[in-house]
């Protein structure tokens, strides 16, 4: 049964709002509308009220992985600030705009283990499980890719008709950089993961082992901001091996570079445009394409009017 949609809170809506600041690549023109949802409840009752009545709207967690246009975005912008959370036990819900960074550190304060492994990766609840965040770990002993899966018990989701459903893993269709919330317009509301008591010295060692080895290979995003890896893994080949092997690495258009230390990272020098990013993207795709044979396939989304 379909819910219905009540009066949005108006002290929350903004209007012509840049979205540069609420990007992780600090690039994007002004959304018409800005709402910020709170609870999971308030979320998917925005979500409502513009399909009901017609306006064209998106959810931004925390800007992460997603390049806007630089003619910002028709509609509204739902910003979600859903963050609370809870254990109970091993088991942890959350709302899905909490933020995976908050989770980790207060799961291993807690002495629950599983979640240790995506410290330093920005990136919200519903983020993560819409692209089934996953982690290479450097350790030797763990030298894998973890995925959010792995932890994930169920999801409640608002779907098309306005209904709301709990899914469960096998319903959730995960890949590498995939699920099923990839094919549909259901709208994650808020998840439960099922983690296991935990080694206190082994979590910590972990965060301090993942957070070196990403700060080593990848551009501090308070200094040079980006959006993440630009292009999609290409199996047993590597997207970023092959951009370096053309010689890509700090070339740049605009203020648009690719990153010195990771080529399948483009950073923001300060004034960059989505459009600067657009371009950077082609000449990186030119380039492997006519050198290698290989298509390199965004891994960001785009959002808004370029």
């Amino acid at each position: 049964m379909a819910l219905a949609a009540r009066r949005l809170d108006a002290s929350r809506l903004r209007r012509d709002v840049p979205l540069a600041p609420y990007t992780t690549f600090r690039i994007g023109g002004p959304a018409d509308v800005l709402y910020d949802a709170t609870t999971s409840d308030d979320l998917a009752n925005a979500v409502i009220t513009c399909r009901d009545a017609g306006v064209p709207w998106f959810i931004l967690g925390l800007g992460a992985n997603i390049l806007v246009g630089d003619r910002g975005f028709r509609g509204v912008v739902v910003r979600n600030a859903a963050r609370a959370f809870r254990f109970d036990g091993p088991q942890l819900w959350a709302e899905s705009g909490a933020i995976m960074q908050e989770l980790v550190l207060a799961a291993v304060r807690q002495g629950y283990s599983g979640l240790e492994h995506y410290i330093g990766i920005p990136s919200t609840v519903g983020g993560a499980v819409w692209q089934n965040l996953h982690f290479l770990s450097p350790a030797p002993e763990r030298e894998r890719t973890m995925f959010i899966a792995e932890v994930f018990e169920s999801c409640e989701v608002l779907l098309e008709s306005g209904a709301r459903r709990e899914l469960g893993r096998d319903e959730m269709a995960f890949g590498y950089d995939t699920s099923v919330l990839h094919h549909r317009r259901d709208v994650a509301l808020s998840v439960r993961f099922a983690l296991t008591s935990g080694d206190a010295d082994r979590m910590h060692r972990i965060l301090q082992e993942n957070l070196a080895w990403r700060g080593a290979r990848h551009p501090w995003l308070d200094i040079h901001p980006s959006a993440g890896s630009i292009f999609k893994k290409i199996e047993g080949v590597g997207a970023g091996r092959l951009v370096d092997q053309c010689g890509l690495k700090g070339h740049r258009v605009g203020d648009a570079q690719i990153s010195h230390l990771h080529a399948n990272i483009i950073v923001n020098l300060g004034s960059a445009t989505a459009a600067d990013v657009r371009a950077l993207i082609a000449v990186a795709q030119g380039m492997v394409a006519e050198r290698f044979g290989q298509h390199l396939e965004p891994e960001i989304g785009f959002a808004g009017e370029f």
